[in-house]
Order: C-alpha cells, then sequence, then structure tokens
C-alpha cells in the first residue's frame, strides 16, 4: 500500500469534460477526469433511450450529474483534497449536497482503509464551468423497476406486474438479472439494460498499492436511472431497498455499506430532483415499508422465482450463476427464508444446507450481533435475523437442530416473538397511496389488521 505521504503530493481531483454522442436508439457518454502527474480516466456510458428522445438542457445537466458520481471511482485511489469541476456549476447547497453523499457514501471506505476523514476538509469543491439549467414540461408514465437479481428486486417486480408500462433498469446486465424480469413476464424490449466501462486504469494503479474500497453504488443507479428514465419516458423509478438498510455496520458511529441504500438517501436525492430537475419523475423505494423478515415471507410464497433469484455477488457474475455459500449475503438470505421454507425447499434453491457449515459461524455471530462489526454487505438488522433464527428453532419442535442452529440455542438467548415483525409497517417511506395500497394488500389480508399497524 502507499503511505500517506506518498498520496499526498496528488492533491488535485479534475472532472475534466464529458461528450454526449447521439446513437439513435442509445446515448453514450464518455467522462474525462485527471489526477494531475499521476494518471487519467475515462468512463464510458451507454444508455437505452427513444428514438425521438434528443440530446437537450435536460439531457446535459442530468450527464452532468452522472458524472459527479462517477468521478468517486477515480477519486479515491488517493483522495485529493482539492476537486476541480470543469465542465459544470455548483452553488454551496449544491456542492455541500454531494460533500454529504460522498462523506457518508463514502463511510467504510475511510474506515477499512484507516483514513480519518473529517467533513470540512476532506475535500474541497471548485466550479469553473458554465451553469447548466432546464425548462421543459414532461409527462411520463409507468414504473422503472431497477434490478440487482436478488430476492428484493424479485418481489417488487411481483407486486408490480399487474401495473401498465412496466420496464426494468439494469446497469451492465448478467444473465441471472434478465431472467428475473422475464419471470416477471418484462419482454426483452421492456429490459432497460445501460453499459458502463470504467478505466482500466483504475485497476492498475490499485495494483500499485493506491486506495480502493467499497464506493455508494446505489448512488450512481440513482443518477443514471434518473436519465433512463427521462431518455424512456418513465415516471417512477422504483427501487426495492428496504427499511433494515437505514441501519449502520460500526456501532456508534455512520458507518454504513447501504448508506445509497437508506432511507437518508433517498430523501437527499428526492429534495435535490425536485428542487434542481423539476420535471416530475419520482424515485421511491417499494419495500421501504418492510423489513428483511416480511421480504423473506412474501419471496417464500413467490416459488417461479426460488430457481432464478440470487442475493450473492460472488455467484451471480458466473455462467451459469450459483451461490457461493461462503459469503454474508448467502448465509443472510437462507437464514430469512428458513422460517418458511426451511428443510428441503431451501437446500435445493441454495444446493446445500449452509446451517450444517461450522466454516461459516464467525459469518453467523457477525450477522446477529456477536461479533465486531456487522459484515459489509447488504444484509439485514440484528433484529430481524435473530427473530428469523428463534422462529426456525421453533418450527423444529424438539428435533435435533443442525449445526448454526444448535450453537445458537446453546450460546445466545432467543428472540422475543412479541414484536411480531411480520405485522411491521414502517411509516418513514415515500409511497403514495396507490403503491402503498400494493404493499399493505401484499402483507396484511384484513383492514382492521392493516389499521392496527399502521396507526
Amino acid at each position: 500500500m502507499k503511505t500517506k505521504e506518498e498520496l499526498k503530493q496528488y492533491d488535485t481531483f479534475i472532472f475534466k469534460d464529458y461528450v454526449m454522442e447521439d446513437l439513435e436508439e442509445k446515448l453514450k457518454i464518455t467522462y474525462f477526469f485527471e489526477i494531475p502527474n499521476l494518471e487519467s480516466f475515462e468512463t464510458v456510458l451507454e444508455i437505452p433511450k427513444k428514438k425521438d428522445k434528443k440530446i437537450n438542457s435536460c439531457v446535459s445537466l442530468f450527464a452532468f450529474h452522472i458524472g459527479l458520481i462517477e468521478l468517486i471511482s477515480y477519486w479515491k485511489c488517493c483522495c485529493p483534497k482539492n476537486v476541480i469541476i470543469n465542465c459544470g456549476d455548483l452553488n454551496e447547497e449544491q456542492k455541500g449536497w454531494f460533500k454529504k453523499l460522498y462523506f457518508l457514501g463514502l463511510g467504510e471506505f475511510f474506515y477499512t482503509n484507516h483514513l480519518e476523514a473529517n467533513f470540512e476538509n476532506f475535500m474541497h469543491i471548485t466550479c469553473l464551468g458554465p451553469s447548466l439549467s432546464i425548462q421543459e414540461n414532461y409527462v411520463g408514465n409507468g414504473c422503472m423497476v431497477a434490478i440487482g437479481g436478488g430476492k428484493d428486486s424479485c418481489v417488487t417486480l411481483e407486486l408490480l406486474k399487474s401495473e401498465e408500462q412496466e420496464s426494468a433498469f439494469i446497469i451492465n446486465p448478467k444473465s441471472v438479472m434478465i431472467e428475473c424480469a422475464k419471470m416477471a413476464g418484462l419482454k426483452e424490449e421492456d429490459i432497460l439494460k445501460v453499459k458502463r466501462t470504467l478505466s482500466r486504469n483504475i485497476l492498475k494503479l490499485n495494483q500499485e498499492g493506491f486506495l480502493n474500497g467499497h464506493t455508494p453504488f446505489s448512488a450512481m443507479v440513482a443518477f443514471v436511472s434518473y436519465l433512463t428514465a427521462y431518455l424512456n419516458d418513465k415516471k417512477y423509478i422504483v427501487l426495492s431497498n428496504e427499511s433494515s438498510a437505514n441501519e449502520g455496520n460500526v456501532v456508534g458511529t455512520k458507518v454504513n455499506h447501504q448508506y445509497s441504500k437508506s432511507l437518508e438517501f433517498e430523501n437527499d436525492f428526492r429534495y435535490y430532483t425536485q428542487k434542481y430537475f423539476k420535471i416530475g419523475i419520482e424515485y421511491f423505494s417499494l419495500l421501504r415499508p418492510l423489513n428483511e423478515y416480511q421480504i423473506g415471507m412474501l419471496l417464500s410464497k413467490m416459488p417461479k422465482y426460488h430457481s432464478v433469484f440470487k442475493s450473492c455477488n460472488r455467484g451471480s457474475k458466473q455462467n451459469p450463476w450459483v451461490w457461493c455459500l461462503e459469503c454474508s449475503k448467502c448465509l443472510f438470505a437462507f437464514c430469512m427464508l428458513s422460517p418458511f421454507l426451511y428443510k428441503e425447499r431451501l437446500i435445493s434453491i441454495f444446493g446445500s444446507d449452509m446451517f450444517l457449515s461450522e466454516q461459516l459461524l464467525t459469518t453467523f455471530q457477525e450477522l446477529l450481533g456477536y461479533g465486531k462489526n456487522k459484515p459489509f454487505d447488504c444484509v439485514g438488522t440484528y433484529e430481524e435475523i435473530n427473530y428469523a433464527i428463534t422462529k426456525t428453532i421453533q418450527n423444529f419442535e424438539g428435533q435435533p437442530l443442525p449445526f448454526l442452529l444448535k450453537y445458537y440455542k446453546e450460546h445466545y438467548p432467543l428472540s422475543s416473538l412479541e414484536i411480531k415483525l411480520e405485522e411491521k409497517y414502517d411509516i418513514q417511506n415515500n409511497l403514495n397511496v396507490h403503491f402503498e395500497k400494493i404493499v399493505k394488500d401484499a402483507l396484511f389480508h384484513d383492514k382492521e389488521n392493516c389499521r392496527k399497524v399502521t396507526k
């Protein structure tokens, strides 16, 4: 690894420019960045669009903002304090908005690289470019669902399957994502596929010992999906982030692997786009009122997705896609589905009984809240997994327990089932009346119960 002194000599990062090309059915954007005396970088985005959509002030403004997120992938290699933007302008409120996103979205990166970052002085933004503004009477229709190929987006796809003009949005699609969309009934032309190509120069720097680590990818999804929705006349950008994304990974800090999936970021993004874009595209998470236990419960009743979904970053990259059966995401998904599908049905999905694995004990403890930190991955809260494990143990009714469940019962107190996670409904969300009804109808089968849990 490069020393702090070696990194300090690179104190400036420049967002030089971006170039747009109208290729009839797609928009190609090339971004140019530079760290003086070190390296230059290019990112290329190819976004599908309707033929009648042309490059205009809206496209320029949205593309510029995507560049403000793209720069993180290269800035992080040495964290220059001075960020110079040559191709656009931001007022002081906007600079503060992006600094907050960078600072909290890179919280895990700072933590794992042992960097003492201070919000006030970790970055200074200077804008030297022209001010960009838009005026347009935009009318969009239908939902565009962001798909990752995991359990959450499958639940969202199924809940919205009767919506008119529904489409899917994917960045760098993998086969598992395409299959999930098709399982929901979407046709090939309904799947909006964005191709994103990062500069290979950053890989070279990583190999040379420059800094590397987690970035807020879901913030990239937010801005790219906004432009994609505009280019395809969509009104709603629908995410599948649940309430548990709000919980951090390191107790006593704001370090949260899922910061850009949190309600805080969702609210910030909605505020920013409503104030500075003003065209009526709405960004929200359909599953925000729900917890992971409820999502597992809903997915357990959607068997057509059981053979295709993969909540595993490693395994979903393979072809054919698999469960790696070693990571925290695999184990977490297994645990959350276990109250409903264990044993035979769950083993048929994963290909193995993960509760028998002694090698997963440390990961299991971290998920439960008995390790140093919660795993740096998209996993749920301590309360949710303890509740699910307790429910699964109760289902055994005196039968012998597999290794991890036996260890849990012998070492930890069973969770209180009085909290009734299956009846929770988080009113801190951005669903309108129409989408709220869809979610409540899926969860609650009688209006009296629905009223009870939402008061």
